[in-house]
């Protein structure tokens, strides 16, 4: 056998877009092509997710690369173990983000979108679409993504609208859709109304005018109030006290003069109004503040509308103030109210104001015809589901906000006054006056057959044809459907998405998939970390602090990327990180490079030895192998990612290069011809069970690595994940090897501790020890690893030996003999400096423990910190006394 060359430095640049092209060639992505799992046979069990759909013109941030990087790991482990796999792809049409993106070009060319009309616009929005579908589709590669490209989606598609379309038509067959006048955030920049979710608040300076409404029919005496919006009392109905507030009791239905419209409006007694809240008069616009709305329902009070679609002040305001914008004419109402003496101050305040996510235009709540879902009905359907324990949150804490958000459940408004979208299959028919709700293009009335019909103008939101995702995506298009996908792989295993969803998107999945196919879409949920900066700021482009997950695949590769991401995300909890975070995934990318490079380079003109007999070393990697791919399992089963990171990483870098591979060096450098061969077939062994425990999530190198393998020939993502077995399990192995880790190490911290070079060899006497004859057959490898020249293994002795100092350790005690090595005054006079330094850090710590306030107030994972560090200080404190008291 020769020796195998890996490039010296690793560089995921020089094999990645490789590797990923030889995994999409192959069909590995595919279901399938799903290879046999590692107990040995073909599994039915199958495991199924959707890709939450990207905005189609937008890029990945780095909350999308934390999903796909936990849904890549998730993915190729229970691919790994012999499950039918799926992932689907796609993207979303993103109505607003995407006509916004098109508006802006047409912008720069001095046209707007009536300049081409309707259908050349939406054929303009096709080319964008196309434009930037590329790009994130390429970047989601990029990431390492395993999703079946031959299966992805389009939101916007042939088949996901037809499904669009039946599900309109059938919640409105079963008077689940209604069209009526509703409170909506409205973007006049955008000229639509907008979900909850599409709003941004951001806390805004403003102030807080105090105004003054005349008393009608008594000269003189006036109410006060207090408003932001001064320009909205064109549109007041009336004002509202609480009926209990003895301040108001003579001023319930009288009423009051509205300034500058010079209107008579009710004084009405609501228990909305707060009596402690400024002079607990409210002013009640009904059709620009939607708790305003709910109160003149319940009074039967009129709703005036003063802004046009485009955010201008229409006919119902004094004619004055008609065509302004809502600056202009809050501008213009101030300064009459202060003109005719309706005026008595104003402060500053700060308050939390609704943006266009897109545009970023103040947001105005406006009165409109709209088209709404009845989600009553749905929630009850869902919220039984989710009691049934047929859906489960990860972490559970989460299913308290889904729980909550079912019980309150307010109606879906789903129109938008946008062009591109689905747009609502009904017509109006001019000469019946009726409407028409069709699965296909009509032309001509249902009801009357005239031909006089035109089809409703508005699109629907972009989470209506979201919340058919998990089943659309498997070629559902009615109730009839039967494909073989959707027969196949719906209900998917598991969703993964943001927090910041649940309401919009995860619930009114579980809604639709119980609705329209009597299953709920998935079984788990697991809601992903808000990643935040190492502040604890969250990220953002205008603070600067932000940055592109493909920045982080250029510099340190996407393996990184994805490792770290997994390390850092414990359920429940943050993520806190910068750019030099990634540093640790690149780290041990480069220690897995580093180590398979060292062992392929040394495989000259050795042979593989089929069954090689094995070391007690041997039996030891094998049982920390095994029981690692237990925990790893565990961890997956229960998407603690992190702690499967973690013990991926603590077992490479500890276990295998630290102990074993070093211990190795004794039969690979030493031992004889069939002596290292034996080895060697141990190592490649043990190094290629290794790159699948981690393939996961360290997907890129793994593969680069193992087909470099001799004893390799497959795809190392359709191999087999090691699967425990109790068989590979040795405790005698594992406790005689920590048995000699423990003495290595204290050996090690003594050389370290005492300043002595690696090189130099160190006398070092054993006793009292049970373990004998353990030592005895190890000890050319205990020599090797503690750098022992001189080694004397006794059952016991009495004293301690001259010039040495003494180590204790379970079921062992040791003499490292250092008289002839070090300056031994010197050495005391270090280590009495260092227990000094100690000892008075453990008394600050000590003093800061017992401050009754700190222990109470202080976050508990910092105060646990703060113990920890004093237990590690006090042990330290007593090993030096030691250290100096040997030296005497």
């Amino acid at each position: 056998m020769k020796a195998i060359e890996l490039e010296k430095a690793y560089d995921p640049r020089g094999f990645e877009d490789k590797i990923y092209a030889i995994w999409k060639e192959s069909g590995a992505f595919k279901p399938e092509n799903c290879k046999q799992g590692a107990k040995g046979k073909s599994s039915d069990e199958q495991y199924i997710l959707t890709i939450p759909p990207p905005n189609v013109t937008g890029i990945l941030h780095l909350g999308h690369g934390l999903g796909i990087s936990i849904m890549d790991t998730i993915i190729r482990y229970h691919r790994m173990t012999g499950k039918r796999t799926l992932w689907v792809p796609g993207t979303d049409h993103a109505g607003i983000a995407t006509q916004h993106v098109v508006e802006e070009q047409l912008k720069e060319k001095g046209k707007s979108k009536h300049d081409l009309g309707r259908e050349k616009f939406i054929e303009e929005t096709w080319k964008v679409k196309n434009e930037h579908h590329s790009i994130i589709s390429k970047q989601i590669a990029r990431v390492g993504a395993s999703v079946d490209w031959d299966r992805e989606r389009f939101t916007l598609d042939e088949g996901l609208s037809r499904a669009v379309r039946d599900v309109f038509v059938t919640l409105y067959e079963r008077d689940l859709l209604y069209k009526g006048n509703y409170l909506v955030n409205w973007c006049c920049t955008c000229g639509t109304a907008l979900s909850d979710d599409e709003v941004e608040h951001e806390d805004t300076r403003g102030k807080m005018y105090k105004l003054r409404y005349p008393i009608f029919g008594e000269e003189g005496n006036f109410v006060e109030l207090a408003t932001t919006r001064p320009e909205t009392i064109l549109g007041d109905t009336a004002i509202a006290v609480h009926p209990e507030d003895e301040r108001y009791t003579g001023l319930i239905g009288k009423t009051v003069i509205l300034p500058l419209a010079n209107r008579k409006i009710p004084v009405v007694a609501d228990t909305y109004v707060s009596k402690d809240f400024g002079t607990g008069v409210v002013k009640i616009t009904p059709a620009h503040d939607p708790n305003d709305r709910e109160l003149a329902l319940r009074h039967s009070l009129p709703e005036i509308n003063i802004l046009t679609p485009q955010g201008l002040l229409n006919d119902e305001v004094p004619e004055k103030y008609r065509g302004l914008n809502v600056k202009k004419a809050r501008e213009a109402v101030l300064n009459d109210l202060k003109t005719g003496d309706f005026y008595i101050d104003e402060e500053d305040i700060t308050h939390a104001i609704g943006h266009c996510y897109r545009c970023h235009s103040i947001i105005e709540p406006f009165l409109s015809e709209q088209w709404f879902v009845r989600m009553k009905p749905l929630a009850e359907k869902a919220l039984g589901a989710w009691r049934r324990g047929e859906i489960i949150f990860y972490p559970r804490r989460w299913e308290n906000t889904y729980r909550h958000w079912m019980e309150n459940i307010r109606d879906w408004c789903i129109s938008r006054q946008l062009w591109w979208g689905h747009r609502i299959p009904v017509w109006y028919c001019s000469d019946c006056g009726k409407m028409s709700a069709s699965r296909v293009d009509l032309n001509k009335c249902i009801h009357c057959e005239s031909k006089n019909i035109e089809q409703d103008p508005d699109v629907l939101d972009t989470w209506f044809s979201s919340w058919l995702w998990p089943f659309s995506v498997m070629g559902w298009e009615n109730s009839d459907c039967d494909t073989e996908d959707f027969k196949n792989y719906y209900p998917t295993t598991v969703l993964i998405t943001g927090y910041d969803i649940i309401f919009f998107w995860v619930a009114r999945m579980i809604m639709a998939g119980l609705e329209f196919t009597g299953k709920a879409p998935f079984r788990d949920v697991y809601i992903t970390q808000l990643i935040r900066d190492k502040k604890g700021q969250k990220m953002s482009k205008s603070k600067g602090n932000g940055f592109d997950p493909m920045e982080v695949v250029d510099e340190y590769g996407a393996d990184a990327l994805k490792f770290t991401l997994c390390y850092l995300c414990a359920q429940g909890q943050d993520i806190l990180m910068d750019k030099e975070s990634f540093k640790l995934g690149s780290k041990f990318a480069n220690k897995v490079w580093n180590a398979s490079r060292y062992i392929l380079m040394n495989l000259e003109g050795r042979t593989l030895i089929e069954n090689p007999e094995l070391l007690p070393v041997d039996k030891w990697i094998y049982s920390r192998l095994n029981t690692s791919a237990r925990l790893m399992e565990e961890a997956f089963l229960s998407y603690r990612f992190n702690d499967a990171a973690h013990t991926a990483h603590e077992y490479f870098w500890n276990d295998f290069c630290d102990w074993y591979v070093e211990a190795t060096k004794l039969s690979i450098k030493d031992g004889s011809e069939g002596e290292k061969d034996r080895a060697t077939s141990v190592l490649l062994d043990v190094l290629a069970l290794s790159l699948r425990l981690l393939h996961p999530m360290l997907s890129f190198v793994t593969e680069e690595i193992y087909s470099k393998l001799p004893n390799t020939s497959e795809l190392l993502m359709s191999a087999a994940y090691p699967a425990y077995d109790v068989k590979h399990y040795s405790e005698d192995a594992e406790q005689d090897f920590g048995f000699l880790q423990e003495l290595v190490r204290q050996i090690r911290t003594l050389r370290s501790e005492c300043t002595i070079s690696p090189d130099k060899k160190i006398k070092v006497l054993i006793s009292n020890t049970q373990k004998g004859g353990f030592l005895n057959d190890n000890a050319p490898l205990l020599k090797l690893l503690a750098g022992i020249g001189e080694l004397e293994i006794t059952e016991s002795r009495e004293g301690k030996p001259a010039g040495s100092i003494a180590l204790a350790g379970t079921g062992f005690e040791a003499f490292v003999f250092i008289a002839d090595i070090v300056d031994l005054k010197q050495l005391k006079g270090k280590f009495e400096k260092e227990l000094e330094k100690d000892r008075n850090y453990a008394k600050a710590l000590s003093a800061k423990l017992a401050n009754e306030d700190f222990v109470k107030n202080a976050p508990p994972e910092l105060v646990e910190g703060e113990r920890i560090k004093l237990d590690a200080s006090l042990k330290r404190t007593e090993k030096l006394v030691s250290y100096i008291k040997d030296m005497v």
